[in-house]
């Protein structure tokens, strides 16, 4: 029915451009640079993640990934981007949009990791700010919700640096690192003013 599908755009870019950053879908050819990231990173972001699986970093496990990307966008149910930088085109991490809800909600979830080698350059704010704009815009949706552990400072400087306002806590929310953990709720309306983008500033 019409009110379900309601805001879902005719056809949706596969190229969102912000300051000094682009982001667009994982395709094969990301393979190598992807897990080659992900395994330098795997320290730094353990704490805040899921359990990986054995198999994760495989090639044959990034094409499941990829397949079930392409499925999820298709139906209108998330939208995963690979986040590179504008100079050297070098990946740096990767965002997603999921949980999409039509209807009367027009809402997602945003969820972003960044690579150890690139983080603390501002470079996840930009992203943030480029894919909230695609949302609101090119995706129609009303609201954008983000969850992040209470201890995570960096995660918490970032949302409320790009406009999101914390609406809350919730218990036991996410297996994180193999514990279910107590998250901070944030999200961010198509209607609330965005802070002024100060770069010299910008360290998210």
């Amino acid at each position: 029915m019409a009110l379900f599908r309601l805001g879902v755009p005719s056809e949706i870019s596969n190229l969102v451009r912000g300051e000094g950053v682009y982001l667009r879908p994982p395709e094969a050819r990301d393979y190598e640079a992807w897990s080659d990231l992900r395994e330098k990173s795997r320290a730094f972001l353990t704490p805040w993640e899921p359990t990986w699986p054995g198999d994760d970093l495989t090639r044959t496990s990034f094409r499941r990934r990829l397949r079930r990307n392409l499925q999820e966008m298709t139906n209108d149910e998330a939208y995963p981007f690979l986040i590179f930088r504008d100079e050297d085109e070098r990946l740096v991490g990767g965002l997603t949009l999921g949980q999409v809800k039509r209807g009367v909600a027009q809402s997602a979830t945003l969820g972003y990791w960044m690579g150890m080698p690139h983080a603390g350059q501002g470079l996840m704010s930009r992203a943030v700010r480029a894919m909230t704009g695609y949302a609101f815009t090119s995706l129609r949706l009303h609201r954008i919700e983000a969850a992040c552990l209470p201890h995570n400072a960096a995660s918490i400087r970032l949302l409320e640096r790009v406009g999101f306002k914390r609406e809350g806590l919730a218990r036991a929310y996410l297996r994180i690192n193999g514990l279910w953990q107590d998250h901070l709720l944030y999200a961010l309306l198509e209607t609330d003013p965005l802070p002024l983008r100060v770069a010299r500033r910008d360290r998210g």
